[in-house]
């Protein structure tokens, strides 16, 4: 075996133990997220709230993204990813004992904000570790394995209010107790967590802007879509006489859709490259929109909505390729942060203009609003291949 043969076979070499933990613990976090969206979109829904105002409530959580995201960085260097973590979790607990207890839009307004800032830093720090020790001819299988499997997580959170319901205390204990087994998790598998990267100078978050700027509006684009649906697809839904079992089934299969189809679209990506990959899944997102109201009574929105969703998160697996295949190092925390705050920011703005939209042309803004949306990301990303 010669020298070059060997390099190569101990690159790709994978750290399944480290790798396993690492998934395991934002996935039991992602279970209490996708929760979260879908159960106060409801809650407030029965209370009579506009529809402008479930989009406000639902901005904060991604707002607490914002705050937080240049933070980590400073926070990762003081701290350490671990102790983060699980700090991180055991706050977001106690955080939705709070929301489950007051049950008030405008309580519900600080506190959906403290809950988005206590769960960024460990997306942050689940991804910085997972791209850093994954090999660079794996990375697309990989990441797509890990997308596969957080969505999943989100699928988990609700298709669970169709078991408990969505009134009382028992949708809520299954986040709580999800943010604090997500907390446990990263304590049992601390020897065998990786160490956050050290390498290069310091980068802040808005320094990184000007690295990437149309990886970021990606990352923003896919923030929007996501959350957008997760937080509005219920008025939607309720607009059209679908009954809530059916809306939180649709949701479910929307993430469903994310977790069955990221390794494909990473096996693609390896292939085909992940900036052609990230144009075929905004297209497809945008066909989602323009045929999801013709169909959305009938059976054909089911195979629609996985499809859907599986393109639509597959913009957000292209680009964490893309950031571990030019990043490495304080830049790549520094990328991780950023994404967090786009991904905030695409929250903050998605589900309130979409509300707005939706108070001013009906039901139908939600797909006219999102279909936008991807349009305008085609057009960059073609722009984009055009000038290379």
């Amino acid at each position: 075996m010669t020298a070059e043969s060997t390099t190569t076979s101990r690159d790709d070499q994978i750290p399944w133990a480290s790798m396993a933990a690492i998934i395991a613990t934002v996935s039991v976090f992602a279970v209490a997220q996708g929760l979260t969206y879908p159960l106060l979109s409801f809650i407030l829904e029965r209370q009579g709230t506009s529809t402008g105002l479930i989009g406000l409530s639902a901005a904060m959580t991604p707002l607490g993204f914002i705050v937080s995201a240049p933070l980590i960085p400073m926070l990762v260097r003081r701290v350490g990813g671990a102790r983060l973590a699980i700090l991180c979790s055991i706050l977001a607990a106690l955080t939705l004992i709070a929301i489950a207890w007051t049950q008030d839009v405008w309580a519900w307004m600080p506190l959906r904000f403290l809950l988005g800032f206590f769960a960024n830093p460990l997306y942050v720090i689940s991804e910085t570790w997972l791209i850093s020790i994954t090999p660079a001819r794996r990375r697309g299988r990989i990441l797509g394995l890990y997308s596969s499997i957080v969505s999943g997580g989100f699928a988990i959170g609700p298709l669970s209010l169709g078991l408990v319901g969505t009134q009382g205390w028992p949708p809520f204990m299954i986040g709580i107790v999800a943010f604090l087994l997500c907390g446990s998790v990263v304590l049992a598998v601390v020897p065998r967590l990786p160490k956050m990267p050290h390498e290069g100078e310091a980068t802040s978050v808005g320094g990184f802007f000007a690295l990437a700027p149309l990886l970021l509006f990606a990352v923003f684009a896919a923030a929007a879509f996501e959350q957008t649906l997760l937080s509005l697809l219920a008025v939607y839904g309720a607009a059209l006489g679908s009954p809530e079992e059916r809306v939180t089934s649709i949701i479910a299969c929307f993430i469903a859709g994310n977790a069955v189809m990221q390794i494909l679209l990473g096996r693609v990506a390896e292939r085909f490259g992940s900036a052609p990959t990230m144009l075929l899944c905004a297209v497809a997102s945008l066909a989602g929109c323009l045929l999801l109201s013709s169909i959305f009574k009938g059976w054909l929105v089911w195979p629609l909505i996985v499809v859907w969703g599986g393109f639509s998160f597959g913009i957000y697996t292209m680009s964490l390729i893309q950031l571990g295949e030019r990043f490495t190092g304080q830049v790549l925390i520094a990328g991780n942060a950023a994404f967090a705050f786009v991904w905030g920011i695409g929250g903050i703005v998605g589900s309130p203009a979409t509300g707005l939209a939706m108070q001013l042309v009906g039901h139908q803004g939600l797909p006219l609003a999102l279909g936008l949306l991807c349009g305008v990301l085609a057009v960059f990303l073609t722009a984009e291949r055009r000038r290379i």
